[in-house]
């Protein structure tokens, strides 16, 4: 049988003659017969004769007609009625085509896609997709065989986009999108780039399933998100912060990680869970960020809806969602959007911009419109459709820079010969502004390395819009330190104190991330040096350093205990530790730390204000030890923080104060509740004397302990004036 007779999309349907016929032109390989049937599928019209052995047949009436039904006959004697989806029109509009053309259509999902809809009254699906150098494409799936004959699409005008709706394709039905490029080559199988749901990997088709309804905003829930507020983010991989339970699964679906991560989470006092990226991608070792379906929810812990139940109860809970999205690249899979029409219709042409050498992936064209749409629309969509907090975008510095880790002759300049990316910087501002149109109160994260100037400053001053930006500077800057032997720290103190001179130049998070404890890097314990004691000393003195420091925190899954192993995405975490008393020390003090930081303003409110820190003892590196206070907004609202990085107690430690008055001890890390030596000042208290020091009127004597930090809030105030 001859394959390349088939019908053309022109000649498929019902057609108008001269003469006032209806000719109907049907392709249906394999059957015998095929009958013409009245809207009802109960009254036979005629038979139709066979054009070809192909599959194609013909049939002609004496009057007007649109609806009607089909009956094939096949060899063994069974019947299928069924509807021809070439007797439907394209029903997407022309305002809706030139919108995602000039990239402002608000909701491209809804467009584009796989739409469960009804047409005429008849229940089916409209599938849509942009592929303006393909000579042909057809729907193809379980419906219909994978035969790509069956089902091609029409091309809309000069918009690039191919349409066809198909009557009973439901929720549930694989398709993909069968393409061959401009000269008409094939290209192979491609999975919908608006897919809301796709197979589990292996398997890769894309899965009809009818779009979630946007939830409205809760403006309760996301002041949580406000710069003002106590933000903690407990950073998670749901692929391995616990393997599923259930007999022959290896993911734990979200019903699990509902029961069992919201209510770890809520007792350990994170305000925020970060999710390493959900949306799906096919390969486990890349941790989802390089992802194949930016609209769609992995496979691997559930369904979209699942997923839905999940960010609302830990709105219940009190505990805020951020998802990680990537929009930097996407990788060369060839089921993905790869050479999607046979040209390079996602990605830049050129690989000097378009192949990002690190990771071998294919950097997203911020130049076309089309390409920014489908990226916003995923963005709106996660916000919208799951009711997400947040976005974490993932690698902004190298969208940035067109050189960003390439050598010299290897990057091609922006118009103006500079390294800059316009069109990506542009975009970043466009998805910033959209958000804060479209999901207010929702925040958007960078991740990003470099100087670059304003990042989380708004767009109207020249920023690029981002509400937090990952300080990554503090992160490399203070690990270094950390791990350095005690008896070098002195030689480094800048490590600890240089932060401060920028740490309001953005609004930052301070991120221990997963990056942190993995590729050799070992667990953040491992990295601390000394006896096994002195490790988690130096990792509880740190910790408490971090959320003393101003900036919101993040902290990755398994250093809330204190994992002593580097993550592997491939096992769990190591939760036989908890039954060691060391471990279960850190994970109290986080649990503190965390308890600490909402019930004490000044360690929160003033995360991007410079009057809400002012330092104490600043140089002293010869002790390896700093003090500073965090200021609240609140009159004689301070703590005081004092820093000891190596294995000696400092006695009769003397510190200025900003208020008189009787100081206690809110949090020791070298408790002996966290695993520590319980050293620390008498009694817990230290009253203030009109003593100097710091620069301030009046000091306390404390004792320090070693490897630890300590917090210290005045109680009780003898005077009103702050003791300058």
């Amino acid at each position: 049988m001859r394959r390349d007779n088939a019908l053309s999309i022109t000649d498929r349907g019902p057609h108008r003659s001269q003469d006032g016929r209806t000719i109907v032109r049907v392709f249906q390989p394999d059957a015998c017969t095929l009958e013409l049937l009245d809207s009802n599928g109960s009254k036979s019209l005629g038979f139709f004769s066979q054009l070809h052995p192909d599959g194609s047949f013909q049939l002609s009436v004496d009057r007007e007609l649109t609806d009607y039904r089909l009956r094939a006959t096949w060899a063994d004697g069974s019947t299928w009625i069924f509807d021809d989806p070439y007797r439907h029109a394209p029903n997407i509009t022309e305002t809706d085509l030139w919108l995602f053309a000039e990239g402002t259509l608000l909701r491209p999902h809804e467009v584009l896609g796989a739409q469960r809809m009804q047409s005429q009254g008849v229940d089916g699906t409209r599938f849509a997709v942009w592929a303006p150098n393909a000579s042909s494409v057809s729907v193809v799936g379980d419906f219909n065989f994978w035969d790509e004959r069956r089902h091609p699409m029409r091309l809309r005008g000069k918009s690039g986009v191919w349409e066809l709706f198909i009557p009973g394709v439901i929720d549930g039905a694989l398709y993909k999108y069968s393409l061959k490029d401009r000269r008409g080559r094939r290209v192979g199988q491609k999975a919908d780039p608006f897919a809301r749901r796709v197979e589990l990997r292996p398997s890769n088709a894309s899965i009809v399933s009818t779009a979630l309804k946007p939830i409205e905003c809760d403006p309760t829930s996301l002041r949580r998100n406000r710069f003002d507020a106590p933000i903690s983010i407990y950073e998670v991989h749901a692929g391995s912060w616990r393997y599923s339970r259930k007999p022959g699964r290896r993911f734990a679906d979200w019903d699990e990680l509902r029961e069992t991560l919201i209510p770890y989470v809520v007792e350990l006092g994170f305000s925020h869970i970060e999710l390493l990226p959900i949306t799906e991608y096919p390969l486990d070792e890349s941790w989802g960020y390089q992802p194949t379906g930016l609209y769609a929810a992995t496979s691997r812990h559930g369904s979209a809806e699942d997923f839905r139940r999940f960010v609302a109860a830990c709105h219940a809970a009190g505990i805020g969602v951020i998802v990680d999205w990537v929009p930097a690249h996407f990788p060369s899979d060839a089921h993905g959007l790869a050479r999607f029409d046979g040209s390079p219709l996602f990605e830049y042409a050129d690989p000097r911009e378009g192949r990002h050498p690190d990771w071998n992936t294919l950097i997203y064209d911020f130049k076309k419109p089309q390409v920014r749409n489908f990226l916003l629309g995923s963005a709106l969509h996660w916000l919208e459709a799951f009711d997400v907090d947040g976005l974490r975008v993932d690698a902004v510095a190298s969208m940035l820079y067109r050189d960003y880790s390439r050598r010299h002759g290897e990057w091609l300049p922006n118009e103006h010969g500079g390294k800059e990316n316009l069109e990506a910087i542009q975009f970043l501002r466009q998805l910033n502004e959209l958000v804060g149109k479209h999901r207010p109160g929702a925040i958007v994260i960078a991740e990003e390395s470099t100087a670059f100037p304003q990042v989380s400053h708004p767009t109207y001053l020249g920023g690029l819009g981002f509400h937090y930006k990952w300080n990554m500077g503090w992160m490399n800057d203070t690990l270094r330190y950390i791990g350095r032997e005690p008896i070098h720290r002195r030689h480094h103190h800048n490590e600890l104190t240089f932060n401060i001179s920028y740490a309001y130049s953005e609004n930052f998070i301070l991120p221990i991330s997963h990056d942190e404890v993995v590729h050799g890097k070992g667990s953040l314990l491992g990295r601390t040096p000394g006896t096994r004691q002195q490790k988690f000393s130096n990792l509880r003195a740190y910790l408490g350093f971090m959320y003393a420091h101003p900036g919101k925190k993040l902290l990755f899954m398994g250093t809330e205990f204190a994992q002593e192993r580097e993550w592997n995405h491939g096992a769990e975490l190591d939760w036989n530790l908890l039954t060691d008393d060391l471990h279960r020390g850190v994970q109290r003090l986080v649990r503190d730390l965390n308890r600490l930081l909402r019930e004490v303003p000044p360690l929160h409110e003033r995360d991007h204000d410079r009057a809400g820190f002012e330092w104490l003892d600043v140089d002293n590196h010869q002790q390896s030890l700093i003090a500073f206070s965090r200021i609240g907004s609140g009159k004689e609202s301070a703590v005081i923080v004092i820093c000891n990085f190596t294995p000696a107690a400092r006695e009769g430690y003397r510190v200025g104060v900003p208020f008189a008055g009787v100081y206690e001890e809110r949090l020791n890390t070298d408790s002996e509740h966290y695993g520590g030596k319980n050293i620390g000042t008498p009694l817990g208290r230290a009253h203030s004397e009109k003593k100097a020091a710091h620069g301030k009127n009046h000091s306390i004597v404390v004792r320090v302990p070693p490897l630890a930090t300590i917090f210290l809030t005045c109680q009780s105030v003898f005077n009103a004036q702050p003791a300058e």
